[in-house]
């Protein structure tokens, strides 16, 4: 039987909308994925007796949580199929001398880069440590969501916790991050496939946007297979950028127009991600000006 929430019910809802976006944006990586998890979240609050919800907050925590956790799982189960997340947030501005005006969307960026580190832990791990660590949820109200102790989340968080602060996230473009690049873009271009493998870790992601989609590759081998697509990135002309703040360049071709935007995420000294935009719809609209 559906039924319709009272108006108070609706309001403390409306109320409630901005945090739960929020942290289903923090779980899952995607504006667009948030915001459908927070509708769901709503249909969901429509079919529920209301006498039944002793503490509204609480419990739309719990059913954006276990929305999340379920897309989670999906995405983990079947990894060759794009969810549409990846690039949803496009931020790029310059790396090499930004102007004042762009250090505030520069900062918005750098927090995007937590996600290349949230995406190395397990659905319940990245849960348990967004909801714990960034909305100080208690552990006894997440693991009602995972359906464990509070003993066992709390261990399950402390893990997670452990895994990001042992990764190193991706910062500015320092001397160890360019040797990185510049060892892979050398390797591409001599199609050195054995030293395309030692550069790359072997749970590398590729993701290129293109304008027929999105393609993701997997793996240190596939990736170094299809290395030959960055070899033409070695006589374009160049710019340091950062991607949702992941250290990168753009180029361009020489008559001006963008050719590709290209990020490498290093972590440990190895290349763990890599993401490419080559759609010109999508570089038309970053406003980043070619080099002189």
């Amino acid at each position: 039987m559906t039924t319709h929430p009272s108006g108070l019910v609706a309001e403390a809802f409306e109320a409630q909308r901005d945090r739960l976006r929020a942290l289903a944006h923090r779980v899952l990586g995607s504006h667009a994925d948030a915001e459908d998890v927070v509708q769901e979240a709503w249909m969901r609050l429509v079919r529920q007796d209301e006498a039944t919800i002793g503490n509204l907050a609480g419990w739309l925590t719990t059913v954006v949580g276990r929305i999340s956790l379920d897309l989670l799982r999906s995405r983990q189960a079947h990894p060759e199929i794009v969810y549409g997340h990846e690039h949803a947030d496009l931020v790029v501005t310059p790396a090499d001398d930004p102007a004042p005006d762009e250090q505030v969307a520069l900062a918005d960026s750098v927090g995007l880069a937590l996600l290349v580190v949230l995406d190395s832990l397990t659905p319940t791990e990245r849960l348990a440590f967004v909801l714990h660590d960034m909305f100080a949820v208690p552990f006894h109200e997440i693991g009602h969501i995972l359906g464990k102790s509070a003993d066992a989340t709390k261990m399950i968080a402390s893990r997670a916790r452990r895994k990001v602060q042992a990764t190193d996230r991706p910062a500015g473009p320092g001397r160890e991050h360019q040797q990185v690049v510049q060892a892979f873009s050398a390797a591409a271009v001599g199609g050195d496939f054995e030293a395309l493998l030692r550069v790359l870790d072997p749970n590398v992601k590729l993701t290129v946007d293109t304008p027929g989609g999105i393609v993701v590759t997997l793996g240190a081998t596939e990736v170094a297979a299809g290395a030959r697509m960055f070899s033409g990135e070695a006589i374009a002309r160049q710019r340091p950028v950062l991607v949702n703040g992941i250290p990168g360049h753009m180029s361009w071709r020489s008559d001006g127009t963008p050719l590709s935007v290209i990020a490498f995420a290093v972590t440990d000294g190895r290349i763990a991600g890599i993401h490419i935009v080559v759609d010109p719809a999508k570089l038309a609209s970053i406003q980043v000006s070619a080099p002189a």
